[in-house]
């Protein structure tokens, strides 16, 4: 694959980092709690940032969210752009594509997803959802979810229909997370019956960007902090110890960064990308918690106070470890997927050798 991003991707990226830089701030973020940052969700679809995904595809949304991530922005900019635009425009009926895009580019309507579902919605053949998930991130912001049922449909439930019941949760990063309850839902169908692997794989890649960006963020803070603060004369970065631990910290971020990468290019070129998915998501989940936990174990004992910037990268690092499924689950899935692989690449060398020896035969 090629790593340089196109001209539009970059420029995407510069202009999602300034906006960032300039209103993600500590003080900002501080303030909105758990909830997200209205005026920073403003600035970001009035730039053009959440309709320029269907443009730069998802590797341009893994750079994006890199830079998201880098400050631990509360926006539902990942949510809706994994769960919302990139599903519809993919997915979506020309309909549902006319009706549903523009709003959501616009910032109008905001999406997220109820995944991991883990079978918990059943759906009637008129398309009336019931089940519950006890934690959606950005529940509260959100008019859409993408709902999976039990056979892996895909279907889209207004927040505002009836039958629809949220209720705010708590979780380790403050990602205005709500529990949804539907009883007898009305909802939409989104894309065929392989809506839901190909959603399902863009969305682990799309968050492993944005992990590889909440690490980045967390280390850079830590070699700030370690280059400044010195200790018997001497700044703690010349201590070997915290060289070592610091260079640890940044091979396992670019290896969620290019993994993340690869995905998601495969993603948009079309090609298949399932195991590349799952390979992202384990890296940015048990790489992930590795980087956090020294970013804050290399702020000393300020990296245990709740209100230092670098707490806020190790609770979103730590979600995001088990977001989506944990490192154990993806390498089980992924081995199941790799098996399934090569029985089936065993299957046709069979036939292709009795094919062979029937050819002999003949002859």
């Amino acid at each position: 694959m090629d790593f340089h991003p196109s001209e539009e991707q970059a420029a995407a990226a510069a202009l999602a980092a300034r906006i960032y830089r300039d209103l993600a701030t500590h003080e900002r973020l501080a303030a909105a709690g758990t909830g997200s940052d209205a005026e920073l969700w403003k600035a970001l679809t009035a730039a053009g940032l959440t309709s320029a995904v269907e443009e730069v595809g998802l590797l341009g949304l893994v750079l994006l969210l890199e830079e998201q991530g880098r400050t631990t922005a509360q926006v539902p900019y990942a949510a809706t752009c994994a769960y919302g635009i990139l599903p519809v425009a993919a997915h979506g009926s020309p309909e549902q594509r006319a009706r549903l895009l523009p709003a959501l580019g616009s910032g109008e309507a905001v999406a997220t997803g109820a995944f991991p579902a883990r079978r918990a919605f059943t759906a009637t053949p008129e398309g009336r959802l019931t089940g519950t998930a006890p934690a959606v991130p950005w529940l509260r912001e959100a008019t859409h979810v993408l709902v999976p049922d039990r056979d892996r449909a895909l279907w889209l439930v207004r927040t505002d229909a009836p039958g629809v019941a949220t209720r705010p949760v708590e979780t380790t990063a403050p990602w205005s997370a709500g529990r949804l309850t539907l009883t007898g839902a009305p909802a939409e169908r989104l894309g065929g019956p392989d809506a839901h692997d190909a959603v399902l794989a863009a969305a682990r890649t799309a968050f492993a960007g944005l992990q590889a960006g909440v690490c980045a963020g967390s280390l850079a803070r830590a070699v700030e902090y370690t280059s400044t603060r010195e200790q018997f004369g001497r700044p703690l970065s010349t201590n070997q110890g915290v060289m070592l631990r610091a260079a640890d910290a940044y091979m396992d971020t670019e290896a969620i960064r290019v993994t993340a990468y690869e995905a998601a290019w495969r993603i948009d070129e079309g090609l298949p990308a399932r195991e590349h998915a799952l390979t992202a998501a384990w890296w940015a989940s048990e790489a992930g918690k590795r980087v956090v936990h020294a970013g804050q174990h290399l702020h000393g004992g300020l990296g245990a106070d709740l209100d230092h910037p670098v707490h806020r990268h190790f609770l979103w690092g730590r979600q995001l470890d088990a977001y989506l499924g944990c490192g154990s689950e993806l390498l089980s899935e992924l081995g199941a997927l790799i098996s399934e692989g090569e029985a089936s690449d065993g299957g046709n060398s069979e036939r292709e050798h009795s094919e062979r020896e029937n050819e002999g035969e003949d002859a």
